[in-house]
């Protein structure tokens, strides 16, 4: 029921350190998941980045009281996602998750990395010092969301979207 943190503090497994810790892995993990289905080297180069900065970012956790992340992580995820946004059509539908395997993973990874926006919000509103780590998965959630739209164009796979006809509450 206990494990050690990097500095030798022991701690339940119930921790929220340990619960956040274990998100950002399967995080981590998920964005492994999206590089083994070949994402162009756009995407590709920055989901790599974005692992070593989850990397990171559990390393921190496992130490208290140390920097999570710094506003640099944060400018670089947002300049991936500007680039990327650049020349894609604006939305006129929601996007519902699908179309090829390599866009549902990273919609899933996006998924997943709400979940760990939200540990952390609940987690740093009582261990100051992780605006820089919410601001930054924030911004990688919306750069995932971002590459599945871009790689449905590069892929030429048509983005599946929500149709409101097909809602029972639509009819």
């Amino acid at each position: 029921g206990e494990t050690s943190l990097g500095d030798g503090t022991r701690v339940a497994k119930t921790e929220p350190r340990v619960a956040l810790l274990g998100d950002v892995d399967e995080l981590n993990a998920s964005l492994g998941a999206v590089l083994a289905l070949a994402p162009g080297p756009e995407v590709a180069e920055t989901l790599s980045l974005a692992q070593h900065d989850l990397f990171d970012l559990g390393g921190a956790l496992c130490f208290p009281g140390m920097a999570v992340l710094k506003e640099g992580h944060v400018a670089r995820i947002d300049a991936a996602a500007a680039a990327l946004n650049a020349g894609l059509p604006p939305l006129k539908e929601f996007v519902l998750p699908g179309g090829s395997p390599l866009l549902a993973s990273l919609h899933v990874a996006r998924t997943l990395c709400r979940r760990v926006e939200r540990g952390a919000v609940a987690f740093f509103a009582v261990a100051p010092g992780g605006e820089h780590a919410i601001a930054y998965l924030n911004r990688l959630s919306d750069f995932l969301f971002i590459a599945a739209r871009f790689e449905a164009r590069r892929t030429g796979v048509q983005e599946v979207l929500w149709q409101k006809a097909k809602s029972v509450g639509g009819q």
